[in-house]
């Protein structure tokens, strides 16, 4: 999405910022490029710095219940330091590395109803003032899209996904939110558990994969939640068997396997998922998700939605997202 506006703060004149990402669809800890166009106003201006903001929307637990709000998760100045002439149409490039946390809003360029923007912040003579706002897309790292695929493969269905405020105990959170991809069982679990939620975790060393369970109660017990932990390496994910990994991984969560002893490590060539068991009787890491559901494709997960239907969701939820921002900075 591209858009201009008027530099509020600045007032009639003033100049215009347009932000473009380069086509195609950026990765965590991947490069992010585009261009600022900026085009003078009515006088001179003396342009103090250009700096991209990366925002999320993300759902926060309160006493009240759930609330949504925008959280930003990365900034970086790019340009600055120059006058722009009246009327004058200047372009500053840049190239940005994205955190290796940021979420993921598309699988096989389907949209999972995660909304991102990359905020643009024009600083004039000692005014600031948010100029433009666009619509970021990340696909999957290699490893990721692997085990979604694996997932699919052992009829696991899309649900929904959503980012989460708050922190993961026991893991290597950076960002003040995590992404929660959440499952419906495979038929073969469709009796011990509700459903299944999953967050990735990525590193410049590897990648953490949580998984949760909502464990169905039996007859003398209530329902509980087990959750647990692995790590995958970035490397060589084209020549794991991801398939009897994560088969492995959803037993061990399921069944409540010993954390550790022989069968802690999974893989080969030194590409292992070691696994952290924790039990969990208090709930969830969170509520329902806000997203929406995704048809995948044959590699990807199923979910009998129609396709059209999808779309357009996720298409209300990005547009009402960018309304609010506008009205907010208006």
């Amino acid at each position: 999405m591209v858009f201009k506006r008027l530099l509020g703060s600045l007032g009639v004149g003033g100049p215009t910022v347009d932000t473009v990402l380069d086509p195609g669809a950026a990765r965590p800890g991947g490069s992010l490029t585009g261009q600022v166009h900026l085009k003078g106003g009515g006088s001179d201006f003396d342009i103090e710095h250009v700096t991209l903001e990366l925002v999320a929307r993300v759902e926060a637990e309160q006493a009240e219940g759930e609330s949504e709000g925008t959280v930003a998760f990365g900034r970086f100045t790019v340009g600055g330091g120059f006058r722009l002439a009246a009327g004058e149409q200047r372009d500053v490039p840049f190239s940005v590395t994205l955190p290796w946390e940021t979420p993921i809003t598309e699988l096989h360029g389907q949209p999972l109803g995660i909304v991102l923007g990359v905020r643009t912040e024009l600083a004039v003579a000692g005014a600031k003032d948010k100029g433009d706002l666009d619509q970021l897309t990340v696909a999957p790292l290699p490893a990721q899209e692997a085990i979604l695929e694996a997932l699919g493969r052992l009829d696991f269905g899309f649900r929904s996904a959503d980012l989460e405020y708050g922190r993961i105990g026991g893991t290597g959170q950076q960002l003040p939110f995590y992404q929660e991809i959440e499952l419906t069982p495979a038929p073969s679990y469709a009796h011990q558990v509700n459903e299944i939620e999953l967050t990735f975790l990525a590193s410049p060393g590897g990648m953490e994969v949580v998984l949760e369970a909502d464990k169905r109660g039996g007859l003398f017990s209530s329902g509980h939640d087990a959750l647990t932990r692995f790590t995958v390496s970035h490397d060589g994910a084209e020549h794991q068997d991801w398939n009897t990994l994560v088969d492995g991984w959803i037993r061990r969560l399921v069944e409540h396997r010993a954390a550790y002893g022989p069968q802690a490590a999974y893989g080969h060539e030194g590409h292992h998922g070691h696994a952290h068991d924790e039990h969990h009787h208090d709930g969830h890491r969170s509520g329902p998700g806000m997203g929406t559901a995704v048809a995948a494709g044959a590699a990807g997960l199923a979910v009998g939605v129609v396709g059209g239907m999808v779309a357009a969701e996720v298409v209300d939820e990005v547009g009402d997202f960018f309304e609010d921002e506008e009205e907010e900075e208006g």
